[in-house]
């Protein structure tokens, strides 16, 4: 089964005036992760699409999505597909995939229907795309490693780069992970925006009963919006996009927009923010 939703970009002026519940509305996605299904939730924010497949021992095949309006999924975009549960298998034109937990496979414009199989759990992310880049398993010992932060001020993390130029060339979508370190719970703060890229956070590795608040709004203005495990979230680009977490977690991070310079950001003082 696939099931697909669309959420329509609103200004700062109009998410300014929204309570709790019509934040959850436009910027919160839950519901992902469900056995046997395929989930799709295309933003108009730079046309990224957020999904997740869960084929739970069959095979699930994404080929067609009626919001790209076009005859395959893959025709004018590109995929970024992330693992957070069992080693499964993925196959795209005839190859299979064995694509582990924490592994990133990417596919290409023009690749065709995808199938997923096993007992994954598939993040999906897919943005519009000019060219086909080769299908590419990037595992772990290929990805770029960052380590930022420090115990003292409840930061200390890696950033694990897997869709970024120095790993592998797309056409805009940029993606990876960020883990803690035990006793860390704070990400990117000092916060920044980017208005040249949206960005998506799925939240996970994230116990039940614990929670992480992900701040958004402009800087003179924020919000937050309470995330539970394996819960997504679309951030416009016009938003801080930070967050504190009641125990350690994992985020997935992915950007799409005017360019794939993972430092382009604009930072804000810790004074400006309200």
């Amino acid at each position: 089964m696939q099931i697909s939703e669309t959420r329509y970009a609103i200004d700062p002026p109009t998410a300014k005036t929204l309570d709790t519940d019509g934040l959850r509305k436009h910027f919160h996605v839950d519901g992902l992760f469900a056995a046997g299904e395929i989930k799709l939730v295309y933003s108009h924010y730079d046309r990224m699409i957020v999904g997740s497949a869960v084929p739970s021992g069959k095979t699930l095949t994404l080929d067609h999505d009626d919001a790209t309006g076009t005859a395959g999924f893959l025709d004018r975009r590109e995929l970024g597909i992330l693992n957070i549960g069992e080693d499964a298998d993925i196959s795209v034109q005839s190859t299979i995939y064995r694509v582990a937990k924490g592994e990133v496979l990417y596919v290409g414009k023009g690749a065709g229907p995808v199938e997923m199989s096993g007992h994954g759990r598939f993040y999906l992310l897919s943005t519009p795309a000019h060219h086909a880049y080769p299908t590419k398993l990037i595992t772990l010992k290929d990805a770029r490693r960052v380590e930022m932060g420090s115990r003292e001020t409840a930061n200390e993390r890696v950033i694990i780069q897997f869709l970024h130029p120095e790993v592998h060339e797309t056409c805009q979508l940029l993606m990876g992970y960020t883990q803690f370190s035990a006793g860390s719970v704070w990400n990117t703060m000092p916060a920044h925006v980017h208005d040249r890229r949206m960005e998506a956070y799925l939240y996970y590795d994230l116990d039940a009963d614990q929670r992480v608040f992900h701040f958004m709004g402009k800087p003179d203005e924020t919000r937050h919006i309470v995330m539970a495990n394996e819960e997504a979230v679309i951030s416009p680009p016009w938003s801080i996009h930070s967050g504190a977490g009641t125990g350690s977690y994992t985020f997935c991070w992915a950007m799409a927009g005017d360019n794939v310079d993972f430092i382009d950001m604009d930072m804000v003082p810790m004074e400006a923010l309200r």
